[in-house]
């Protein structure tokens, strides 16, 4: 049985930012840049491949929310050995779950990014590369907060 302590409570709070704010940012890029996708396939069905590549991207933000939820949940004993957890520690895994949060909002960008991408893609369809490579720049912000989350983990010996 999982001790509850107020530990516990701030990382719980943490896995909550995470996957809800990865969720919600990643729903709305994928959302803006579906829009788009399902114009550019209505006048060319054969572009639906590249625009299901450039709208996936804003995804991935998500799963960085999931991974540092399920990273939480883990360490706290929710998931796997119960151990209590301390206040220092679960603030440390809330400020994780915060930067994972925060990050994760570049997918709001990523799905306009996205979008241009696809217009791109519908008038030169040599231009995929290209657009893949600007739409994957924005994301690597969230990468950058998914390091330093697991980076705190790591300290906190979640992982």
């Amino acid at each position: 049985m999982v001790e509850y302590t107020i530990g516990l409570f701030y990382a719980l709070l943490g896995a909550a930012i995470a996957m809800g704010m990865g969720g919600i940012s990643s729903g709305l890029g994928v959302g803006v840049s579906g829009v788009s996708g399902i114009g550019v396939i209505s006048e060319d069905p054969k572009k639906f491949g590249p625009v299901l590549v450039l709208q996936a991207l804003p995804q991935t933000q998500g799963i960085y929310g999931f991974l540092g939820a399920i990273i939480i949940l883990i360490g706290t004993g929710v998931l796997g050995v119960v151990e209590p957890i301390s206040e220092e520690v679960g603030l440390a895994a809330l400020a994780a779950g915060i930067v994972i949060g925060l990050t994760s909002i570049t997918a709001v960008a990523q799905g306009m990014i996205a979008a241009a991408g696809m217009h791109s893609v519908a008038k030169r369809p040599e231009t995929f590369g290209q657009s893949i490579v600007l739409t994957v720049m924005a994301e690597t912000f969230a990468i950058f907060g998914l390091l330093i989350a697991i980076l705190v983990f790591v300290g906190i010996k979640f992982i």
